[in-house]
């Protein structure tokens, strides 16, 4: 398919507003639609890559109705343990968030998240694993003041995207591409290609 100048300004547009430095990590999230709905958000805010940790569950199989083909745009990186996953993190110079509710957890709106910031979001019914909350950064959790003390999976990682979004828009982050231009050209390239 040729690509309009139309189109190829929207990928360029989008491009340079992608966001290298946030990420989530979803961790045995096991319904596909939540994991669909997460990415939605995540191509919203600008984010390049997802990281799949999936030490229990099965690595989900992402349907592109259901995530409105927010899958076509985001890449997604598999990892089987959460070792694995935390050190590659570290070593590409993020600090990690888990959303957690324990004790030490700090206020999502109390973190700075114009760094490199890794969220992490566990399994629907068990939450963050053990492992995957004591060797985060930090723990966080979302406010909340009614009855119920958890958000839909999808929801919450929204919460605190647009939070990030927020923080990062101040800091001027969307206003210069944050990819190289070999990495930014590689990418419209991969766009094209779909």
């Amino acid at each position: 398919m040729a690509l309009t100048e139309r189109r190829r300004e929207k990928f360029l547009t989008v491009a340079r507003r992608r966001q290298p430095g946030l990420t989530v990590v979803l961790e045995n999230i096991h319904d596909p639609h939540n994991v669909s709905a997460v990415l939605r958000s995540c191509d919203a805010v600008g984010i390049l890559q997802v990281e799949l940790l999936y030490t229990v569950e099965k690595f989900p199989r992402i349907g592109r109705k259901s995530s409105s083909s927010a899958s076509k745009w985001v890449k997604r990186r598999q990892h089987r343990s959460v070792e694995e996953c935390y050190r590659t993190l570290h070593q590409e110079g993020f600090r990690i968030y888990a959303t957690h509710l324990m004790g030490d957890a700090v206020e999502l709106y109390d973190l700075e998240l114009a760094g490199n910031v890794a969220f992490v979001f566990g399994n629907e019914h068990r939450g963050v694993s053990r492992e995957a909350a004591a060797t985060a950064d930090a723990n966080f959790r979302i406010p909340m003041m009614g009855m119920i003390q958890s958000l839909n999976v999808s929801v919450a990682a929204a919460v605190c995207l647009y939070e990030a979004l927020r923080q990062r828009t101040i800091a001027g982050l969307y206003e210069q591409p944050a990819l190289p231009k070999p990495q930014l050209e590689s990418l419209l390239n991969e766009w094209h290609a779909r």
